[in-house]
Formats: structure tokens, C-alpha cells, sequence
């Protein structure tokens, strides 16, 4: 079935990459269609400078880009921290917490230009394709798709070279690639090529925004980051908009080899994956902010919403973010965030984080209740009726 007069101009997310490069002059060469490049930068630190020129050198009518830095922390990564959110109990969900960002604006741009359809580089294996899509027929269900790596018969990077070639395409790759790698402010992660054998080690000189530990600074650094409602705000008393706080954070904790995970985890598409990240920054906020909640949230309302953690965490990097589901779940994680305003001070030594203070104006802990050594208004007697009760049912037992 040919696929020329299917769309009339398309939007594809564009990197500038081999594989976006190449899909670019497919889409023209296979769907007879115009095409706007599009790129959203969300702090990947690579050079934007001359994308559109090698976006038209490729066959572009335009090319536009996006500085989406301050709403990726403020608006994504911010109410991660506020639920905790980890998935599998050790993944900062760095990629995923982008693409939906990412695919809002492709939308976007794509009406903004004229668009009647949007085209994305993710494979068919992978989680990108179902966030980018999911967020698309969320918040634009009448805009078109197309998913090159469903539909041609390139099967690999080296075809994809051949293909450049024959069509003149002007990039720059070898058919050496030991790994993916997706960056942005809150991590960088590495996938793919040598990693896919979860017994090897990571190579040292891959990693990017940490120090080895072992290399790591012998004096420990100690870091007091200061919250309103759950939200970062402040770093050693400097109040910092998003993007700039999350970027010291990043640099403070990556000279000390702190933040760096190897796992493997469950796709959303049914497979295992293994992924390497390093998110320095990140991995502090979270603990400088489950450790103000100890002092801040009610025990029930906290154990409540550490339930609802893995169902939160799994909705993020399944693709989840608009769904009605989600809404209602970043609504009772956001108000269970009324108190969660103080301080918290992290010590950071050689790839390891402690917690070694928390303060709060709206803290619950009562030092008199809690001492040993005084009274402080609670009858130790109390506590002989209070276990009876409890184990009432535990006595009945046959």
C-alpha cells in the first residue's frame, strides 16, 4: 500500500543523529510530504546551534526549537520528588519523566506549523514509543502518526548508514555504538550494545556526570536543600529557580560519585531491559526530601501515600502522565505536601549519601514525647491497655 499523499507535512522529533537524519529523507522520499524538524531541549548539553541548518540540509522546511529546561524540572521532575517516585524500587525515571514533556510541545509545534501528522525515531521494542504516543492521542488524538522503525525495512544502524549515504545525508557516525545514551537535567542514562550482557561491568569511562567513587574527594561535602510544599526551593539558603537548582545539585553531587544505577528492569512492552543511569542531583533530592517528610507528614497520610508510590512511579514510565488515573494521583500525593516545608543536610562521601539533619517549622516531632529521659506528658502505663487491645485477635487464634 503507498504511503505518498497519506499526510501532507509532517513533524519529526529530530536530533540531528544518524537515525533522525535518516528518517527525515525517508518521510520525504516515502511519503511524498513536507516535513518541519522539531527539537526539544531539556538540558541533553548537545550542540543546538546548527540544527536547523542541517535539518534543511536534509530536506527540512523548518526546523524549531524548544528550551523546555525550567518546565521539565518545575512541572515534571519536581512532582516526581514530591511522590517519591522510583520505579522498581531503584529507578529515578529520568528518561521517562522527559518524553511526555517532549511530546506535548512536538504537538504542539506540529499545529503551530501547519502539521497533520508527527513522526518520532523511538523503536519498536522499546517504552519511548508507547510515552510519545500515548501523550499524543492525550492531548491531540486527531494528529497523524508515523513510526519509521515499525514500518521500513532498515533493520540496523549500518543500514541506516548505507542509506545515508546513498542519499547524500550529511552525518557523522561509525558503525562502532557500544551504547545508547539519553541525557538530559535529571540524568543520563545508557542502554544497549555492550550493556546488553547484564554479567559485564560498565566501563568506567562511560560515565558522564560522576566521578568515580574510588576517585572521588576524600573530605565529604555536606548540602542543605531547602523545600516549600514538597518542592525543591533552596540550596545551603540560595533560593534557585528549577533548572539552575537541579544543575548545582548535579554538580555537587556528580564530583562526589553519588547517584549511579545499574539494574535491570521490565518494559511496558513485555521485556527486560538493562539500563545504567547516573542521576547525581536527583538521587540527593529525593532523600533530602523523604527525610523532611519524617518530621513533617502525619505517620497515616505517609504510610497512604507510600502506596501509592509504585502505582505513581509505574504510571510515569509506562507513559501514563495525562491520564485521568494520573491526575488524581498527583493530586493526593501534592496535598499530602502542605507540610513538607523546611530543611534537610546531606552529607555526600565517595558515592555515598547520609542524612544528617532535618528541620521544619511545621515539624511534628516532639522531643519531649520522644525522650527517654523525661516524662514529657506520656504515662508509660498506657501502653500495657494499648498492647492488650492489639493482641486480642492474636490470642484467638486456633
Amino acid at each position: 500500500m503507498s504511503r505518498k499523499g497519506s499526510f501532507r507535512r509532517v513533524c519529526l522529533a529530530y536530533s540531528g543523529g544518524l537515525d533522525t537524519s535518516v528518517i527525515l529523507r525517508w518521510l520525504i522520499e516515502e511519503y511524498d510530504c513536507e516535513v518541519v524538524a522539531y527539537c526539544a531541549d531539556v538540558g541533553q548539553e548537545e550542540e543546538l546551534d546548527g540544527l536547523p541548518d542541517k535539518a534543511k540540509a536534509t530536506g527540512a522546511v523548518d526546523c524549531v526549537i524548544r528550551d523546555l529546561r525550567e518546565e521539565f524540572v518545575r512541572d515534571f521532575v519536581y512532582p516526581a520528588i514530591r511522590g517519591n517516585a522510583i520505579y522498581e524500587g531503584t529507578y529515578l525515571l529520568g528518561t521517562a519523566l522527559a518524553r511526555p514533556l517532549i511530546a506535548k510541545h512536538h504537538a504542539l509545534v506540529a499545529r503551530e506549523t501547519g502539521c497533520d501528522a508527527v513522526a518520532h525515531g523511538a523503536t519498536g521494542k522499546g517504552n519511548d514509543q508507547v510515552r510519545f504516543e500515548l501523550t499524543y492521542r492525550a492531548l491531540d488524538p486527531e494528529l497523524g502518526v508515523i513510526a519509521p522503525w515499525r514500518e521500513w525495512e532498515l533493520t540496523s544502524r549500518p543500514d541506516c548508514m548505507a542509506y545515508a549515504q546513498k542519499h547524500g545525508i550529511p552525518v557523522t557516525a561509525t558503525v562502532d555504538k557500544p551504547y545508547s545514551i539519553d541525557r538530559n537535567l535529571l540524568h543520563i542514562s545508557f542502554e544497549g550494545g555492550i550493556l546488553e550482557d547484564p554479567w559485564r561491568a560498565p566501563d568506567e569511562s562511560m560515565f558522564v556526570m560522576t566521578t568515580s567513587p574510588e576517585e572521588a574527594p576524600d573530605a565529604a561535602a555536606e548540602v542543605i536543600v531547602g523545600f516549600e510544599k514538597g518542592t525543591p526551593v533552596s540550596l545551603d539558603g540560595e533560593s534557585l529557580q528549577p533548572a539552575a537548582l537541579l544543575r548545582r545539585m548535579n554538580q555537587i553531587a556528580g564530583a562526589h560519585g553519588v547517584g549511579r544505577v545499574d539494574m535491570v528492569e521490565n518494559r511496558f512492552v513485555g521485556l527486560k531491559s538493562r539500563g545504567v543511569y547516573e542521576t547525581p542531583g536527583g538521587t540527593v533530592l529525593q532523600a533530602a526530601h523523604r527525610a523532611l517528610e519524617s518530621i513533617t507528614l502525619d505517620r497515616e497520610v505517609m504510610h497512604e501515600r507510600d502506596r501509592l508510590i509504585p502505582r505513581f512511579a509505574e504510571l510515569i514510565y509506562n507513559g501514563f502522565w495525562y491520564a485521568p488515573e494520573m491526575e488524581f494521583l498527583r493530586a493526593a500525593i501534592d496535598r499530602s505536601q502542605e507540610n513538607v516545608t523546611g530543611e534537610a543536610r546531606v552529607r555526600l562521601y565517595k558515592g555515598g549519601l547520609q542524612v544528617t539533619g532535618r528541620r521544619s517549622p511545621n515539624s511534628l516531632y516532639d522531643e519531649a514525647l520522644s525522650s527517654f529521659d523525661e516524662a514529657g506528658g506520656y504515662d508509660q502505663a498506657d501502653a500495657t491497655g494499648f498492647i492488650h487491645l492489639q493482641g486480642l485477635r492474636l490470642g484467638r487464634r486456633s
